[in-house]
């Protein structure tokens, strides 16, 4: 299924009656009143899913902020959701899907495929003049069955191994980047060899993704348009982001999912700073 569907396409949906599953992702860094934000106004039928306790297991130093979730736990979450075996499901949030990539990369890391994200979210909703609604929505338990192991992933290790990845993106801000600001982690720089690529310049004024020719054009000039390209970010969630950039732009690539939470609080490993 592709990357990305419409805000014209998932109303089609819905008004033919098609199975669609939407969730809400509403999360963001420093403001934990997603589910608030959600109750208030949100697209008729979706399903609130937590980030920090459905998206991710407990972090810790040397694990990250956010590790991956146990396959089993995102099963039942899933179910939790009511989403069954077949369905479609469309992801969306508040900021270009910055949060909600990681639900579609986690779902497609289950081994489901049918996961799309809402191009623009709740911003191009409300734009193109269509209702949002308050409250809570709850489905019926699923039966959906999870795998894992999908969709490529690399770790410490390997990222020592300079055989193992061409191109390692950073997708945090330019400035933390560079180690100017570090306002979470405890040592500020990046990886000793990665490239900077802030995941906002993946989007558009108006939240959505860039078209996929500029996507290709953004990526070649950083070089990752051949070899094996990785990508991290302060905790694994916005890199979910630039991986769905990359796909959409034709490019596969695996995910550092401790990123920078877990390499800066690894005892013995190397930082750089500047750009």
């Amino acid at each position: 299924m592709k990357t990305l569907m419409d805000v014209q396409e998932l109303q089609d949906r819905m008004t033919s009656g098609a199975q669609t599953i939407l969730l809400d992702v509403r999360w963001s860094l420093g403001d934990p009143h997603g589910h608030e934000h959600y109750r208030a106004a949100h697209i008729p039928g979706a399903v609130y899913v937590d980030m920090e306790t459905q998206l991710c297991a407990t972090g810790g130093p040397g694990l990250g902020r956010h590790p991956l979730p146990d396959p089993e736990a995102l099963q039942e979450a899933a179910r939790q959701w009511g989403l069954n075996d077949g369905d479609t499901v469309v992801a969306y949030d508040d900021s270009g899907n910055l949060a909600a990539a990681r639900l579609w990369w986690l779902l497609r890391n289950a081994g489901f495929t049918s996961v799309s994200l809402l191009d623009g979210g709740l911003t191009a909703w409300r734009a193109a003049g269509l209702p949002v609604e308050g409250g809570e929505e709850r489905h019926c338990v699923g039966n959906v069955h999870l795998a894992s192991g999908q969709m490529p992933v690399i770790s410490i290790p390997e990222l020592l191994e300079c055989s193992t990845v061409d191109v390692l993106l950073d997708a945090r801000a330019g400035e933390r980047f560079r180690g100017e600001q570090e306002p979470i982690d405890p040592k500020a720089g990046h990886i000793p060899g990665a490239v900077s690529a802030p995941t906002a310049e993946n989007l558009r004024e108006d939240r959505r993704f860039r078209p996929a020719a500029e996507l290709r054009r953004r990526f070649s000039e950083v070089g990752a348009d051949r070899g094996r390209v990785a990508v991290y970010c302060g905790s694994g969630i916005t890199a979910a982001h630039e991986i769905a950039a990359l796909d959409i732009a034709g490019i596969d690539a695996s995910l550092f999912p401790g990123s920078w939470s877990q390499w800066s609080t690894t005892d013995g490993l190397p930082v750089a700073t500047g750009a």
